[in-house]
């Protein structure tokens, strides 16, 4: 299976009305670039405002999730990101020219037969997965709402719905990889209870609902007057119910369609974390406030790892030891700054500096009080990111790497004799040309000593 993020190669758009505004809209699903996320673009508005697909913009989760940034919102945003998450798509610039994405069917059915149509394609940069490695847990009293997290190395999600409804009763659905989304879930519509119509419609919403694009289902049938007043309400013909079950005999595509279109919000909600996830979601009653509360401990989660020192395990048989790194970097003692590389692929690489009182160094840069040179520190990691260079051509002892630059290098805790440094520099995009860009981190007892951004060359010998 393809680690890489995917986009779409061309655009395409589609046109509706939103459930709860009522306003008709056109949205135009375009490629984007490798890390560019989900994002949309207002382009009705002045300026043509963009709006981050992010739970922390999350402004309203009453009957769907609104997000809000510069100034700008979008309604319903959970069946298009559901879609987009569902067929593994990383990147996407979303245009749409009103304030509610349109409801369609009610599922996200159209929106996924629409970026299949053009083409989903994928990038050169690999996808960023936060993978679940301890429980999480989140927990709603009022709404009766649980949701647990639990280490998985896919996409899985396990959905259980009750509301007490003799119509309803207890429903179950299932996910266990990210290629059932469409065909046992994309198709799955929204639904609604009868009794909440009225509501629903004396407090503004569904002003685009129909019967073509919602389930209604009626556990008890209200006299035909009542009947005829919520009718009015909600400017339809008038409503006969002379059954409880689906309001007109609609036929669904699964029994458990509404268990399902309740994984399905679940998938689009998640979206807004940011990254694709493997773990396992299980949910009870889930609504999309508990959806988007769930994201948001996820989403702390990712930031609290990214500031925790990565585990590295140190008694592993090395990749590549002194000798091997000889072979490679053009360096010798006392300039050679890495003994050994514990972790190499095609995007990152790990080395490892054992800092003794034996160091040259050592004699002349504050010899009372013995500290490393932040210049060596940085040297140190470039020549680690030189290992990751050079691995990516067949013959490495015929090139040599060249510092280009550095920026925004930071020195956050002296090293001193005795300390392990552990270097890890990432790409921080494809290599070009033989140009190479890493962000680079030095760690010292699960410590981030010193942090830059570094960029070299790749240079044949002559």
């Amino acid at each position: 299976m393809s680690t890489k993020q995917k986009t779409i190669k061309q655009s395409i758009s589609l046109n509706g009305v939103g459930l709860h505004t009522g306003q008709k809209a056109t949205v135009t699903f375009k490629p984007a670039v490798e890390n560019h996320g989900f994002v949309f673009q207002r382009i009705d508005l002045e300026g043509k405002p963009t709006i981050k697909a992010d739970c922390d913009l999350v402004v309203d989760t009453s009957r769907g999730t609104t997000i809000e940034q510069n100034g700008a919102r979008v309604h319903t945003t959970e069946h298009i990101l559901s879609a987009a998450y569902g067929l593994e798509i990383d990147n996407l610039l979303i245009e749409i020219d009103g304030p509610e994405v349109p409801i369609l069917d009610g599922s996200a059915h159209f929106f996924v037969q629409s970026l299949k149509d053009v083409g989903i394609v994928d990038q050169e940069a690999e996808k960023d997965y936060f993978i679940i490695e301890e429980n999480l847990t989140y927990e709603d009293p009022d709404r009766m709402t649980e949701m647990l997290a639990v280490p998985q190395d896919e996409f899985r999600l396990t959905v259980m719905v009750d509301y007490n409804s003799p119509t309803l009763g207890t429903q179950h659905a299932h996910m266990y990889h990210l290629g059932e989304f469409e065909p046992s879930i994309s198709k799955c519509r929204t639904f609604v209870f009868l009794r909440e119509l009225e509501f629903l419609a004396k407090n503004n919403l569904i002003k685009g609902g129909d019967l073509d694009n919602a389930i209604v289902l009626v556990d008890t049938i209200p006299p035909q007057e009542k009947l005829d007043e919520l009718a009015e309400l909600l400017g339809k013909p008038k409503i006969e119910i002379t059954a409880t079950g689906v309001l007109n005999n609609l036929e669904l595509h699964f029994q458990d369609e509404p268990a399902r279109h309740k994984l399905l919000d679940i998938v689009g909600d998640l979206a807004l974390v940011g990254k694709p996830i493997k773990g396992h979601i299980l949910a009870a009653r889930p609504g999309h406030k508990g959806n988007v509360d769930f994201a948001k401990i996820i989403k702390a989660e990712i930031k609290k790892k990214q500031k925790a020192a990565p585990k590295f395990d140190l008694t592993s048989e090395p990749i590549h030891d002194i000798n091997d790194i000889e072979k490679m970097l053009p360096h010798r003692y006392p300039m050679l700054l890495v003994d050994k590389i514990i972790e190499l692929s095609e995007t990152h690489v790990v080395g490892v500096k054992n800092v003794t009182m034996n160091e040259q160094f050592f004699q002349g840069h504050f010899p009372g009080a013995p500290v490393m040179p932040g210049v060596l520190i940085i040297e140190a990691m470039a020549q680690t990111g030189g290992i990751l260079a050079l691995s990516t051509v067949p013959d490495p002892e015929n090139y040599l790497t060249y510092f280009l630059k550095i920026d925004q290098a930071r020195f956050k805790a002296k090293v001193i004799p005795g300390d392990t440094l552990i270097f890890r520099l990432d790409l921080s995009s494809p290599i070009r040309r033989g140009i190479v860009q890493m962000s680079a981190k030095a760690y010292v007892n699960n410590k981030v000593v010193a942090e830059g951004e570094l960029m070299a060359q790749i240079v044949k010998k002559k």
